[in-house]
């Protein structure tokens, strides 16, 4: 049987409360976790301690961290179980991506464009004060 090789991305929260030692040590945890069972990893991006949308176990911060890996479909079930059983994990979500390993903040822009270019060439111009309200509404929730 061939082996298939996929592109994924995992999206972990670790709680804020441990020492930048132990954030550390998760990090790597998780990494090497990665290479250990033959994925190869792409980038690592540590987003740090950003404000939570809700309260999770009564923290309203969280250590975000992004992962770019490629690696056999098992792997990521390695990782949701493992992720699971980690208590220094508040949340986390394994996905495979399409393509090349970029990150959904800089691809989805491009997206959106493409799909609203497609769906409707000319915009009639009513439109376009709605359009920048929801702008403006989503940089001032930012």
């Amino acid at each position: 049987m061939e082996k298939v090789i996929c592109s994924y991305e995992t999206l972990f929260v670790v709680k804020p409360d441990l020492s930048e030692e132990a954030t550390t040590a998760v990090v790597n945890k998780f990494t090497g976790l990665i290479t250990e069972n033959g994925g190869s990893i792409e980038n690592v991006n540590v987003w740090g301690k950003r404000r939570l949308a809700y309260l999770i176990d009564d923290y309203a911060e969280g250590y975000y961290v992004l992962v770019n890996f490629k690696s056999e479909s098992s792997l990521p079930l390695e990782l949701n179980r493992v992720f699971g059983i980690t208590d220094e994990i508040m949340r986390y979500i394994v996905v495979r991506s399409e393509g090349t390993a970029a990150s959904p903040a800089k691809a989805a822009p491009a997206a959106a464009e493409d799909a609203a270019a497609a769906a409707e060439p000319e915009a009639p111009a009513a439109e376009e004060p709605v359009a920048e309200a929801a702008t403006e509404a989503t940089a001032s929730a930012e």
